[in-house]
């Protein structure tokens, strides 16, 4: 028992089987975060992007696929923490959620490397995700303070 008067396990909670799903999804989506730094790799050597420019004054291909890696790294921590709080209590709506979130994201870096930036709009299916594991999260997050 500590200070307050609860002893950790009264903290644990169990995590369902299907937290696997989770799981895997996060894996996937490190996977795929690997795969657009691969892509700016190549990009740099296309077109003599030397590092530590992340930009190019004359390259506007190469600008929007890095732009579209670091548009998801930017919202990489939010997209986990959505992913994981909310998979604590509904595993298989948060995994669903974060399989459209990635899947938005794959379209998004496709349109945008196109070098037309407008074409990254064809992502914008993957906030359903977001929406879904956000709900998800806040869901969880009132039960636990006993809102819901």
């Amino acid at each position: 028992s500590s200070d307050l008067g609860v002893s950790f396990l009264e903290l644990a909670m169990d995590i369902p089987p299907d937290f696997g799903y989770v799981i895997l999804v996060g894996v996937a989506s490190a996977f795929f975060n690997l795969y657009l730094g691969y892509c700016v790799g190549k990009a740099r050597e296309k077109y003599g992007v030397k590092y530590p420019a992340m930009y190019s004054d004359s390259q506007p291909v190469f600008n929007c696929i890095q732009r579209a890696h670091q548009n998801t790294l930017e919202g990489y921590g939010q997209f986990l923490m959505f992913l994981f709080i909310g998979g604590l209590k509904y595993p298989r709506l948060s995994a669903i959620g974060g399989i459209i979130y990635l899947a938005g994201r794959a379209a998004y870096a496709r349109g945008y490397s196109t070098g037309n930036p407008d074409k990254r709009l064809n992502g914008t299916f993957g906030y359903i995700g977001l929406l879904l594991m956000l709900g998800c999260s806040a869901t969880f997050g009132l039960g636990l303070i006993g809102l819901l």
